[in-house]
């Protein structure tokens, strides 16, 4: 069997939810014929009270078309966003024993959008004995199981009412202008008396686009109607600006007795006085008659995403269509990873590769949710659930984002939901996140782990843009930096007299405050440097395997320093003739040389060296700490090494046999 809701909550003329007024039917006769012909031609405000209405007329002595009767009322009530009244026609037409299994499936729904999840899922289980690999019974299931755990782990967000914006009309589709200064959004909210019209789909007003705008001292402006000749009698709303603030595009659909209609997406031009021009038709399909609706500008301005019937799925899907110098090009589906069997409604772009959307087709709370999806650089989609509270059980979609967040905050904006309006009329909600405030602390450090005073610190993020102020390291090498906002970084620390180095830090998990350490360890311009564990069999040149690990440093020190040749020296301790040790050293040199070509070193960064034992230790600093017989600075010649206890000769010996690696350019 399959379930579409297609025509759920009068998409065709924007608006996905609204109650139908008890006026319409106060002055007009009923008849069954009337009220499917309502129903058929999607006048669902009329058709929904018709059926009630003719339902309480019927005598109790007709179950079956009392059933009939109150089954088709909360079809008609539910396309409106009506739960409760759906509800309770649902339950009246089960009551009366209503033959159609799918009358189960509505029940759960409608329970699951009431936050009545146990309820919902026996619902639900009973709609899958009849249709057990039924999409949308499935996905339903899964959805109230995981209720109770998306609103116990809900994301760090704040969504509230904003009191400019509360009004009893229905209010959705929000967006910002580029420069964040002006919020524009569609709704019905002129009274019914000064519009010309009134619909016969939801009952109130047609839409019309309304703007508040923000003065220079951070004040909002009362909602005001779009000043320019974009509104008229019919419908406008979803509005989408393009980054340069100079054309909007919207959906449009005109309101007709017959309901012979398709919503269509319309530009309009921002004038001289800051007005909007008369909108044109967006030439999106070559039938005119097919819909298309919810138009999101990508930041560049090359494609344009919208909805349209779907492409064998079922439901509606998000498409995209390029836009070029020559014109519009061809329609293009976006495909199953973001495209379900249900609806997937008002798209909104962040940037050129960040979508946000809702649907009615995935795993969520209820309803429409909000999905976040992500293009991967090969034009993939990853999608996410925004979770809690961001989403709830009733229909939450249509997003955005402000420009520039205020100070504090990672993200704000607005989104629509029926949320807490039983009448299913949704609303306006602000929505904001505290900036997450990343303290890291650490040192910036020779090989010895010595500090580094003055070292600089840089953190970018993942394009290698300057996240935070560049900060000097104290004189005991040690810095703090502190960013806002969670985001996958890269550490930079650097100094004229030591080699560069990178340090990812992931913090995209982060919900809330927190600290990182990360230390340093730069390797010197200035002198040689050692490369420790490196182990030769006795009379060997070939690289044992726990030395290879060691040399992997070494990839990465010259990876993040690409202007950098190095030599690459192998020593021997005190034994043997010279002439054999120089011979071994330098094939052991080459050894770690052959190593980093193979692993992608160009070789013309690379010099072996072999030294024998003419090059004896020089005790480090860090070495004398360790072993307080030997001073700072000494030699480790055979002569010296002669007059130590035979343990103190062992430990020169093994500081002699070594292998470094100097900067020679």
């Amino acid at each position: 069997m399959k379930v579409s809701s297609s025509h759920i909550r009068w998409l065709l003329v924007l608006l996905p939810c609204a109650m139908a007024l008890c006026s319409l039917m106060s002055c007009k006769s009923v008849t069954l014929s009337k009220a499917e012909l309502y129903d058929h031609t999607g006048r669902y405000a009329l058709a929904a009270d018709s059926y009630y209405t003719l339902y309480r007329r019927t005598s109790r002595k007709k179950p079956e078309r009392r059933a009939y009767l109150a089954f088709k009322a909360a079809e008609n009530y539910r396309r409106l966003g009506n739960t409760p009244r759906a509800l309770n026609c649902y339950n009246l037409a089960l009551s009366g024993d209503y033959p159609d299994s799918i009358l189960h499936l509505r029940i759960a729904q409608e329970l699951q959008q009431l936050a009545r999840w146990r309820e919902a899922g026996k619902a639900y289980e009973q709609f899958l004995e009849y249709y057990p690999h039924d999409y949308f019974g499935r996905i339903g299931l899964a959805s109230v199981r995981q209720a109770d755990s998306l609103l116990a782990h809900p994301t760090g967000h704040t969504v509230e009412t904003d009191r400019l914006l509360i009004s009893p009309y229905a209010e959705f589709a929000p967006c910002y202008a580029p420069d964040g200064t002006t919020l524009y959004f569609t709704s019905s909210r002129v009274p019914l008396r000064d519009m010309l019209q009134e619909s016969e789909v939801t009952g109130l007003g047609t839409n019309n686009l309304f703007m508040i705008k923000q003065d220079a001292s951070g004040k909002w402006s009362r909602p005001d109607s779009v000043p320019g000749s974009i509104n008229t009698a019919e419908d406008e709303g979803t509005p989408s600006i393009t980054s340069d603030g100079n054309t909007l595009y919207y959906s449009y659909a005109e309101q007709s007795s017959t309901y012979d209609r398709t919503v269509q997406i319309y530009k309009a031009s921002k004038s001289s006085q800051g007005g909007w021009g008369k909108g044109e038709r967006v030439p999106i399909w070559e039938d005119s008659l097919r819909m298309a609706a919810h138009p999101a500008i990508d930041a560049s301005g090359r494609y344009l995403y919208f909805v349209s019937e779907g492409a064998g799925l079922g439901g509606k899907d998000l498409y995209r269509i390029a836009l070029s110098e020559h014109g519009w090009g061809k329609p293009e589906n976006l495909g199953n990873e973001i495209n379900t069997p249900g609806d997937e409604l008002f798209p909104t772009m962040v940037g050129d590769s960040t979508l946000y959307f809702s649907s009615n087709g995935r795993v969520g709370l209820g309803g429409l949710d909000l999905y976040k999806a992500q293009m991967d650089s090969l034009g993939g989609w990853q999608v996410t659930h925004l979770g809690a509270p961001m989403n709830s059980p009733a229909d939450d979609y249509a997003i955005t984002f402000a420009p520039k967040p205020q100070s504090g905050l990672a993200e704000e904006g607005y989104l629509s939901s029926t949320r807490g309006d039983q009448r299913g009329r949704p609303h306006l909600y602000r929505f904001s996140l505290p900036a997450t405030i990343i303290r890291i602390d650490g040192f910036v450090m020779d090989r010895e782990g010595y500090g580094i005073p003055q070292a600089t610190v840089r953190i970018a993020d993942e394009q290698g843009l300057l996240a935070t102020p560049i900060v000097s390291t104290r004189d005991d090498g040690s810095f703090v930096l502190e960013i806002a906002g969670s985001n996958r970084y890269v550490l930079h620390a650097s100094h004229p007299d030591y080699l560069n180095q990178y340090m990812p830090l992931v913090t995209d998990s982060a919900t809330e405050s927190t600290d990182y350490l990360v230390d340093f360890y730069l390797a010197s311009r200035l002198h040689s440097e050692q490369i420790h564990d490196i182990y030769y069999d006795f009379d060997r040149a070939s690289l044992r395997p726990e030395g290879k690990k060691s040399l992997d440093y070494l990839i990465t020190l010259l990876e993040q320093n690409p202007d950098v040749r190095l030599e690459l020296s192998s020593h021997t301790d005190r034994k043997g003739s010279q002439a054999y040790n120089q011979k071994l050293s330098q094939r052991r040199a080459q050894s770690v040389v052959d190593y980093l070509i193979a692993k992608g070193i160009a070789a013309d960064r690379l010099e072996a060296r072999g030294y024998g034992k003419e090059r004896p230790y020089v005790v480090t600093k860090g070495m004398a700490a360790r072993f307080d017989w030997l001073p700072e600075g000494q030699e480790l010649t055979a002569e010296w090494v002669d007059t130590l206890t035979e343990e103190q000769q062992i430990v020169c010996d093994q500081l002699n046999r070594r292998t470094e690696f100097t900067v020679i350019q």
